[in-house]
């Protein structure tokens, strides 16, 4: 009973002692940080870094002025610190700019204008606006239509890559002749030339950095400059990705189709691929047929296996 009543005693005090000792023991090795400067460590959030010049589609961007320059700034702190979609888009952009960069160039468009993909889908040819805007252009129906893109229940190009960098490529170059700036034109890209012309007759203006747009079309050109730099130079904003990491360009075979397919997920299995593949490489097919009543040609991407 006694020797019961002393370990009841002692036993309390022995963890304390215990619990002191492996304390003292923990303060002493100097391998072991304490917990700010563990934190202190592992967390630190810089500024981004703003150029002292920059120029978007060969026009100058006029960075001397406090607010043009405190537009990139929010801009570049928004995609800079947003770092999985900013990974994803470093990985994704060999893929998607393969096919961008060289219509671009044909139709004689800035290169710059790759980055409003970007600003607009994310590089998603599935992206699907609110508005109803669709895939890496973000066209809506009509003006889709308007700019010669096939759409209907059965094909929609607004979803087809090449298809649809041509019909924005069309769009851009109207915009530039109306505008005689490309800075104008991009801002026409979200909020329609009518849109635009509007606020320039309003404002008598026909500079963007000078004008006084809603807070969308306001930030839509600083915007796809902050992905120009980030995306152009990711080191300079910590990101690090290498060669090897970023998703590879895929080979593909062509196959032509000017009458009708029954069935798409056969058609895959005849072309030794699956319904999934073919409809990742061709979204623009809306159905899992093609009756195709026009006889029209087109042609659908295969990828390519080692």
């Amino acid at each position: 009973m006694k020797s019961r009543i002393f370990l009841n005693i002692f036993t309390p005090f022995a963890v304390i002692a215990g619990v002191v000792v492996i304390v003292i023991l923990m303060g002493s090795d100097p391998n072991i940080k304490s917990e700010k400067e563990e934190t202190d460590y592992q967390i630190k959030f810089r500024s981004v870094v703003i150029p002292d010049s920059l120029y978007f589609a060969g026009e100058p961007v006029p960075l001397d002025r406090f607010d043009i320059r405190e537009a990139l700034d929010r801009e570049l702190l928004v995609n800079a610190y947003f770092h999985s979609q900013t990974l994803r888009l470093i990985k994704l952009v060999p893929r998607y700019f393969s096919v961008i960069e060289p219509i671009l160039k044909e139709k004689g468009v800035p290169e710059d204008f790759k980055y409003l993909a970007v600003a607009e889908s994310g590089l998603n040819p599935r992206a699907v606006s609110p508005a109803g805007a669709v895939g890496l252009w973000q066209f809506l129906r009509t003006t889709g239509k308007e700019y010669g893109l096939e759409i209907n229940n059965e094909v929609d190009e607004r979803y087809h890559i090449a298809r649809s960098t041509l019909a924005a490529c069309n769009y851009l170059l109207s915009a530039y002749k109306k505008f005689g700036s490309w800075s104008m034109v991009a801002a026409s890209y979200n909020a329609g030339m009518s849109g635009v012309l509007k606020q320039t007759e309003r404002q008598k203006s026909n500079s963007y950095y000078d004008m006084l747009f809603n807070q969308e079309t306001g930030r839509y050109l600083f915007r796809i400059m902050a992905l120009k730099l980030i995306l152009e130079e990711p080191e300079a904003y910590n990101f690090i990705v290498g060669e090897e990491e970023k998703y590879p360009v895929v080979p593909i075979r062509e196959i032509k189709v000017d009458g009708k397919i029954a069935n798409f997920a056969d058609f895959a299995l005849e072309q030794g691929i699956n319904y999934k593949l073919l409809k990742d490489f061709n979204p623009w097919l809306r159905d899992n047929f093609l009756l195709n009543e026009r006889k029209k040609t087109y042609y659908i991407e295969i990828p390519l296996f080692n």
